[in-house]
């Protein structure tokens, strides 16, 4: 008996001390500074972080720092946004440089796993494509052999050319470059044949080109799974689940029907869930370490998935890129939060 309830004091001892490890050290620093610090792409990527003359960052990307400062702060301006290269950015979170990358890094095993992050959900759901000037006539990436192919450094877009052309017994001259902007001015320039990357960059470079947009194609083929996501430093459950729960929120928010314009209102509905997730009936913000209203912050200042994919990359925006993959559940797409009860 004395061997058991020794070993169950070591258990208890062992559990209080993983629980103390995954206290909130990174939300506690966060809260102490009174900022997000938010990594996202230098150079930008239009529609998804892109910053005005007058330093201010817009994006989809930007919604969800804007969202989990909202979240934490009930103030979603409560941001500093960081610039970091596709080479620097993993090790400027892992050192504690930012708080949060939110720039369009594809989550995969050896990511989530050998560089000590967490992934905290899917913004976006990509494929990585190819463009060409439509004077080349080439109509698709079977067409592409021997043509010297524009690729971003430090991504796994090098590693998914290089497969698809080897399977498809073809040969390619990469001309790698890591930052955006030159990469953008190697390929309007003719340096490469073809750019390649995740397809909503692909837009999002041709839009860039406000003088010829319509002389680039973007083929057909998607040669792999991009899963676009947050990602946090392992250690600080409390802090990865709120920038997990304020992604979900504005995924649920969209499902019901809560939006920026309506959201007041939807305080007075008696629809159980709604009450749930706006507050009105307390108990998730208390769950989750936050103000029970901060769902209610997020959705006010910021707006539901929808309204944030519409304002910035939807038909409305010079991209005119298709919801597709990233619908609704219940409208045939992958976009689908867990319940906030």
């Amino acid at each position: 008996m004395r061997r058991i309830l020794g070993l169950a004091a070591l258990g208890l001892a062992m559990t209080s001390a993983s629980g103390a490890a995954l206290a909130g050290k990174d939300l506690d620093a966060v809260k102490a500074r009174g900022t997000l610090v938010c990594g996202v792409a230098a150079g930008g990527i239009a529609g998804f972080m892109m910053v005005d003359s007058q330093g201010k960052w817009t994006g989809l990307d930007v919604d969800i720092c804007r969202a989990t400062a909202a979240a934490i702060f009930g103030d979603s301006e409560k941001v500093k946004y960081v610039p970091l290269s596709g080479q620097t950015r993993f090790t400027a979170l892992q050192a504690g440089e930012v708080d949060l990358l939110s720039n369009n890094s594809t989550w995969t095993l050896t990511r989530d796993t050998a560089l000590g992050l967490d992934f905290v959900g899917v913004t976006y759901y990509d494929g990585q494509g190819f463009m060409v000037p439509k004077k080349l006539g080439v109509k698709s990436a079977k067409e592409m052999n021997g043509a010297s192919i524009c690729v971003p450094s430090g991504s796994t877009t090098e590693l998914n050319v290089a497969d698809y052309f080897r399977t498809m017994k073809m040969t390619f001259k990469p001309v790698i470059i890591e930052d955006a902007d030159q990469i953008r001015a190697a390929f309007f320039s003719g340096r490469c044949d073809v750019y390649t990357g995740d397809k909503a960059r692909l837009y999002a470079t041709r839009a860039a080109n406000t003088a010829k947009p319509d002389d680039y194609e973007i083929l057909p083929e998607i040669i792999s799974k991009e899963p676009l996501a947050p990602a946090v430093r392992h250690g600080d459950s409390q802090f990865a689940d709120i920038v997990r729960w304020s992604q979900y929120a504005m995924i649920e928010a969209e499902e019901y029907g809560i939006t920026s314009k309506n959201v007041d209102e939807m305080l007075k509905s008696d629809n159980p869930t709604i009450k749930r997730i706006l507050g009105v009936t307390p108990g998730m913000g208390k769950a989750l370490g936050v103000d029970e209203r901060w769902v209610y912050a997020i959705v006010k200042q910021v707006g539901n998935y929808g309204e944030a994919f519409d304002r910035n990359l939807g038909p409305g925006t010079p991209l005119k890129i298709d919801r597709g993959l990233n619908k609704l559940w219940s409208q045939g797409g992958l976009q689908y939060a867990p319940p906030i009860r």
